[in-house]
């Protein structure tokens, strides 16, 4: 069976690892774009858009590992 192509906020916050609550305020912010779906308005998060904003993820956490690299007395705690 093919995975779903729209996720609930649960199933997000299942893949992140975060609370419902979390995952609320990341699509409320558009940090996760999201759509409300029939009556009762429920959030739904296409699966494609969230593997998008895992890799804006990586590529930031990326951006800032290098702009602020360890010096050499934070790679020697972090050898400790």
């Amino acid at each position: 069976m093919p995975a779903p192509r729209f996720l609930q906020l649960a199933d997000v916050a299942e893949v992140l690892n975060i609370s419902a609550n979390q995952v609320y305020a990341l699509v409320r912010r558009g940090d996760i774009p999201a759509v409300k779906i029939g009556g009762r308005g429920q959030w739904r998060v296409e699966a494609t858009e969230l593997e998008k904003y895992i890799e804006r993820l990586y590529t930031e956490t990326k951006q800032f590992i290098d702009t602020h690299p360890f010096g050499e007395e934070a790679e020697q705690d972090a050898q400790l």
